[in-house]
């Protein structure tokens, strides 16, 4: 939290002394002020928010943003629910289960065309797949984060029921869920990219053995609500369009080690070890490239939302059918935020 925030007044600092991009003292008082919750602390994980604040992006729509690091969606959701956050970055599974709530609250960026997550297991593991888990302990970060309705689904098309044939167990994120395996707490861990390369950092080799067919449920995105949309549409184009140009200027190696500059200072502690850095940012390129980039990025398929509604319906995450899925998300951004 304490690096998001300390990143945010150096960058917003930069603004009035620096001036970057043509910003002075006088125009940055008229930034629209947004806070962006986001469900872990990781900034290589979010690298298109670090970079568009880094290279001046997000000030060149007239946004300052300030990011404040939670623990899981449900948090996410909450606060913008409660109207303290304008932006959030839930998982899919989550914000189904909030608007089951009744909350207004829309997918707007589809961030990770690909699972940002994985069912893992210690290398030396006898399970070769999800069946394989029965009577196991499955670890998760938080106890409703997006994981764990991913990982739900998939032990569920194994044949294996939660509380019969398995358990979850709350260990937290990356190195909290390293000590949980090195103490034999848990069997398997749903991890996140992040995760699973702070755990192998560790020195604990791990296995994915996630379903393919499981690999294509897409991942956190970015979402506000409803009302948010309508009030604001020019602040929705502007964020969404300053994130696409930050994401092809990460993909593009030239500008791989101001990525890394830019990720450091949302996270110091994450860059300290540059090998680690560099892993975690190749895992993270390879999962936001869209399955197809036709419809560029942060094109959210209806297809793929059909997948994940009836996944937590299969799975009880929703009691019944939500009468109209199709207002969960919004594209009608997409081709504003792509336009060369």
């Amino acid at each position: 939290m304490h690096g998001y925030r300390n990143w945010r007044i150096a960058f917003a600092a930069s603004l009035l002394v620096a001036a970057p991009l043509g910003v002075t003292a006088a125009n940055a008082q008229d930034m629209m002020q947004l806070t962006v919750a986001v469900p872990n602390p990781s900034a290589i994980n979010n690298f298109p928010l670090f970079v568009a604040m880094g290279e001046g992006y997000f000030a060149e729509e007239g946004l300052e943003l300030t990011v404040e690091a939670l623990n899981g969606s449900a948090a996410v959701l909450q606060v913008m629910a409660s109207g303290q956050a304008q932006i959030g970055n839930p998982g899919p599974g989550p914000l189904l289960s909030a608007r089951a709530r009744g909350e207004d609250v829309v997918f707007i960026y589809n961030q990770y065309p690909k699972s940002i997550f994985g069912l893992m297991v210690p290398e030396e593991s006898e399970a070769q797949g999800p069946a394989d888990l029965d009577g196991a302990t499955v670890g998760v970060g938080t106890a409703d984060g997006a994981e764990v309705a991913f990982t739900r689904g998939i032990l569920q098309d194994a044949g294996l029921t939660e509380g019969e044939n398995y358990t979850f167990l709350t260990v937290g994120d990356g190195g909290t869920a390293a000590a949980a395996f090195l103490g034999e707490e848990v069997d398997a861990y749903a991890a996140a990219v992040s995760d699973a390369a702070i755990i192998e950092s560790r020195g604990i080799p791990l296995r994915e053995i996630t379903p393919e067919e499981y690999l294509s449920f897409f991942g956190n995105g970015w979402a506000v609500t409803g009302q948010f949309i309508e009030e604001n549409p020019e602040a929705v184009e502007g964020f969404g369009r300053a994130l696409v140009k930050a994401t092809r200027f990460g993909l593009d190696p030239a500008n791989r080690e101001k990525v890394l500059e830019h990720t450091t200072a949302g996270n110091p502690q994450e860059g300290e070890d540059t090998e680690f850095a560099n892993a975690l940012l190749d895992a993270v390129m390879e999962r936001i490239q869209p399955v197809d980039d036709s419809n560029g990025y942060g094109y959210q398929p209806p297809e793929h939302w059909e997948a994940w509604h009836q996944s937590q319906l299969d799975t009880g995450g929703l009691a019944e059918p939500l009468e109209n899925l199709e207002e969960a998300y919004n594209n009608d951004f997409v081709e504003a935020w792509n336009a060369q």
